[in-house]
């Protein structure tokens, strides 16, 4: 078995990457953005210690959490977002050890946006999926309905391509084509 610790900026393509490799290699795919969100779900440990921490202001009447509201009011506060993340990161990523621990396949791949160097042992090898500035603002843009300054705003709060690639293991350049995707993963996937 094979562990992948795949990482990479907003727009970068990370869902691409981990579609061609779910498809074309049968890989497992653990995302650390849906972990989370199974974990916020009402009932659900995440979103007890969240409430418990931080209140109800975000909660909508049936009791799921209201993300955008959520989101405003956290991220305005640095404070709140340390709380957040030392509720939220560790539950997540003890999910995702259990996870891994309990695949049957033979290559499995879990996507983060944020490089935590802690859980760097778990895994074979760090790969760093990239696109150049202008690809990754159109797919925002077109995707997502983000304007030109959203994009650079998060691009901004975001790890440099310079530090990606220090701790990555290989570097997949996906501001190109689909079958250039696909011919990267495969000499990757041979060494």
């Amino acid at each position: 078995m094979k562990s992948v610790y795949l990482i990479g900026g907003v727009g970068a393509g990370k869902s691409t990457v981990l579609d061609i490799l779910k498809k074309d290699y049968g890989a497992g795919i653990i995302q650390a953005d849906e972990v989370a969100r199974e974990l916020m779900q009402p009932g659900k440990i995440g979103h007890r210690q969240v409430v418990a921490a931080m209140g109800t202001t975000f909660l909508r009447p049936d009791g799921s959490i209201d993300r955008q509201k959520m989101a405003e009011e956290v991220f305005s506060n640095r404070d709140a977002i340390g709380m957040m993340n030392a509720i939220i990161h560790p539950l997540v990523w003890d999910r995702i050890r259990f996870m891994m621990d309990h695949s049957d396949r033979e290559l499995t791949v879990v996507e983060a946006a944020i490089y935590d160097a802690p859980h760097r042992p778990w895994f074979d090898e760090v790969w760093y999926v990239y696109a150049d500035i202008s690809t990754r603002l159109h797919r925002l843009m077109e995707s997502r309905g983000y304007s030109d300054e959203k994009c650079h705003e998060i691009m901004s709060n975001q790890r440099s391509d310079a530090d990606f690639r220090r701790v990555a293991d290989h570097v997949i350049d996906n501001s190109t084509t689909l079958d250039d995707v696909r011919r990267q993963l495969e000499e990757i996937l041979e060494t």
